[in-house]
């Protein structure tokens, strides 16, 4: 088949789908979602003139909102590098109608972790220090060169499809010389973005469990606990998409199994992370009887809502019925449910990620048990400039993805419902059609 008929049919399927057209509520999403930038930027120009004073974090609570969004974006991105795998390492072939968007998504969440970073460092004049001063003791510089060399390996993942999708880009020889090279050489790509993806999530994890010194975060399981939580937060944001996507455009973007395949792998993660997140929590508050462990979740509990957010939010909400949801055959196959399961999951990783922010911080660094109650607890609240950054951060999130959605080829095995499987596709408009047929043949 000639490069000219692959088009005709290419924009033929576009139209025939309705990606080519805008409707009252498409526009009034993103109408919103302008409003939500705009907001995002003026906070964002506040935080870069005027510093972190413009928001509620301090020397004693330095960590806040948008440190949850990073750690959440970046969990939530991980469906890219778990269905790359599956298509590139592990030959499932028939998972690659979803890997596209999932490389789409891990690239989203990746870029919108780092804006979240180059806000929270409140001097935007040094955000390239970690590239030139290396500090090869610090985990957080070794979670900031992953970041960077994994979001390199997403954008080289996405370039063949963007190329793909554009007739303009396709008629230049060597973008498509590139895109080709870039789709043999995927299994090494695929395999380097694991391992990146691999080391910084587990890394971030280490962040918070090898400090001693905080008893509340403390936990030698918590760089597989932020491994597993994002292999199955990750996919959940890919299945939510996918079905709301394909319910609003009225198309099956997926096949109906590879949809199973995935909410069954989600489900079965979702079991795995609870399995040693209740083990771990056992080890340091229940079988150790370490006084500071005990008396710190004491604290927490008296002060803060952390136990109901833990065992409801992270656990039972956030994981286990999720789980019954997607392994649950029954269940499995109504999509509503999947689509409610799924946003359970993504509930549960971003509560997760904001008790992991913040327990260690609420209580003060020089606490001891023997004299807990002459220190101030700390308390955060954020304040509208943060929140008014983390709406813009996730806007732009949306907003890409409602473009890409409507410009890029990322299901290519998308078919309109309303026409039954198997029917022969519309002919192409007139316009389109007046270039010769090649034969058969071609």
């Amino acid at each position: 088949m000639s490069a000219h008929t692959q088009d005709i049919r290419q924009t033929a399927q576009f139209k025939r789908l309705g990606l080519r057209h805008s409707s009252p509520l498409l526009r009034l999403w993103l109408g919103g979602l302008v409003i939500a930038l705009m907001i995002g930027m003026v906070a964002a120009a506040q935080v870069l003139i005027n510093g972190l004073v413009v928001t509620n974090l301090t020397n004693q609570l330095p960590w806040g909102l948008w440190i949850t969004l990073d750690l959440s974006s970046i969990a939530l991105g991980a469906g890219a590098f778990t269905l790359s795998a599956a298509v590139y390492l592990f030959g499932l072939k028939r998972y690659e109608a979803i890997a596209r968007v999932a490389v789409f998504i891990g690239l989203l969440g990746y870029s919108s972790a780092m804006l979240a970073l180059f806000l929270d460092i409140g001097r935007w004049d040094r955000f390239y220090h970690p590239i030139i001063y290396w500090n090869v003791h610090s985990v957080l510089w070794e979670i900031t060169l992953c970041v960077i060399l994994y979001t390199t390996v997403l954008f080289t993942e996405l370039l063949p499809v963007v190329i793909e999708s554009s007739r303009r880009l396709r008629s230049v020889k060597l973008l498509v010389r590139i895109a080709h090279f870039l789709h043999r050489l995927m299994p090494v790509v695929a395999t380097v973005g694991m391992g990146l993806s691999l080391l910084h999530q587990s890394s971030l994890g280490a962040t918070y469990g090898i400090l001693a010194a905080r008893p509340v975060w403390y936990s030698p399981a918590a760089p597989v606990l932020f491994i597993l939580s994002a292999v199955a937060a990750g996919p959940a944001l890919t299945l939510l998409v996918t079905i709301l996507s394909g319910k609003l455009l009225n198309r099956e973007l997926v096949p109906a199994d590879v949809l199973e395949g995935v909410a069954k792998f989600v489900g079965f993660a979702c079991l795995a992370y609870l399995y040693l997140k209740l083990w771990s929590w056992a080890s340091t508050n229940y079988y150790s009887q370490v006084p500071e462990q005990r008396f710190g979740v004491e604290i927490l509990s008296q002060y803060t809502p952390y136990n109901f957010t833990f065992w409801f939010g992270e656990v039972l909400f956030g994981a286990l019925v999720p789980a019954v949801f997607l392994l649950w055959e029954r269940l499995r196959r109504n999509r509503n449910v999947v689509i409610l399961a799924a946003l359970m999951i993504i509930a549960g990783i971003v509560i997760n990620r904001w008790n992991m922010t913040l327990s260690g911080f609420v209580i003060p660094l020089d606490w001891s048990p023997g004299v807990r109650d002459v220190f101030t607890i700390n308390s955060y609240e954020p304040s509208l400039i943060e929140w008014g950054a983390a709406i813009g951060i996730v806007a732009y999130s949306w907003f890409a993805f409602t473009l890409g959605i409507r410009y890029l080829n990322l299901y290519p095995e998308a078919r309109d419902l309303e026409v039954p499987p198997g029917a022969t596709t519309p002919a192409p408009a007139p316009e389109e059609s007046s270039a010769p047929q090649p034969s058969p043949s071609t």
